[in-house]
């Protein structure tokens, strides 16, 4: 019988997001072997913040003397293909259309990785690694929404492939309009998911001020998990979970996904209260209550990460002798 070597080799996974910077070793299998303390600054510059979490990574590998098959970054933002441009990274203060994949390449290589690099999207990961190893596992057409520490991303695995579009832009959920008189969007628009049903609307709705002690991620979700007893929690729970469903709905009358899964904030929305959902899912729906489509949250920590770590694995699976010489 065959398994997975304890000490085998691993691939560097990276992610930034709008509150800070991690960097992990993954195995093969999703394992995330060992992770770097997080970072909570985010320079103006990708270079150094790139730079900073490449050094992470490689001290890891020289604390584990692990070998190292490549690396993945993870992002907030819309990666073009195949240029690899952070086209949109809203919620950082990077330039539009940074070359993220190019200057994580060259972080790389300056740390003396070996292996292949690759960026994309963060959701876009999520929803890669939830497939292969977690809530999306056995589905054929999954549709992954989520929140990132700010704003909202979605992902679509068509078939067992990762559905990115012609040019790697496909399923901007964030953009979604649903409250034309809500919150003026990023976009141009008005009431769109990204922010209509992040972390800081959630503590908008609820009359909380955010605080710069932790995450607007983790103050949400601590908020509900805490507080939901509070009338203004559960009010504000309530009118996020009625505009997500009315985007997932949408979402399913284009898609047809036999599957969805939520992470980030939404998962919490989910677990608050999952009949007021996938009630309003299925009200909204064409196919309304007899051809529901089962809504999950996601079950992987930093499924982010390991997406990032799927990237650099794929060469190793799509042939291994030839990755591995």
């Amino acid at each position: 019988r065959l398994s997975i070597a304890e000490d085998g080799p691993v691939a560097l996974a990276a992610q930034v997001h709008a509150d800070g910077f991690r960097a992990a070793l993954v195995g093969l299998g999703g394992r995330i072997v060992a992770t770097a303390p997080g970072c909570e600054a985010v320079d103006a510059d990708p270079a150094k913040v790139l730079g900073s979490v490449v050094a992470a990574g490689a001290e890891l590998l020289r604390e584990t003397g692990r070998r190292c098959v490549g690396a993945g970054l993870a992002v907030p933002s819309a990666v073009t293909e195949p240029e690899g441009l952070a086209l949109n990274p809203l919620h950082l203060a990077w330039p539009a259309g940074a070359p993220v994949r190019e200057i994580f390449t060259e972080q790389v290589r300056a740390a003396g990785l070996p292996g292949p690099a690759f960026a994309a999207n963060d959701i876009n990961l999520a929803a890669l690694a939830e497939h292969r190893h977690g809530a999306g596992r056995g589905s054929r057409d999954l549709l992954c929404v989520a929140t990132g520490h700010r704003g909202v991303g979605g992902a679509l695995v068509l078939d067992g492939r990762l559905h990115s579009g012609s040019s790697g832009l496909a399923l901007e959920v964030g953009h979604l309009a649903v409250n034309p008189e809500g919150r003026p969007c990023h976009c141009g628009s008005h009431g769109c998911l990204d922010v209509e049903t992040d972390p800081l609307a959630l503590l908008t709705a609820a009359g909380r001020a955010p605080g710069p002690e932790m995450s607007l991620l983790k103050q949400a979700d601590d908020l509900i998990r805490g507080q939901y007893d509070d009338p203004a929690v559960r009010a504000a729970v309530e009118v996020l979970i009625d505009r997500l469903g009315f985007g997932l709905a949408g979402l399913v009358n284009i898609l047809n996904p036999d599957r969805i899964i939520l992470g980030g904030l939404h998962r919490t929305l989910l677990e608050a209260d999952p009949d007021r959902l996938r009630a309003v899912v299925a009200d909204r729906s064409l196919w309304g209550r007899s051809g529901g489509v089962p809504i999950l949250a996601c079950t992987l920590d930093h499924n982010s990460l390991v997406g990032a770590a799927e990237l650099a694995w794929q060469p190793v699976l799509d042939d291994p002798l030839a990755a591995l010489a």
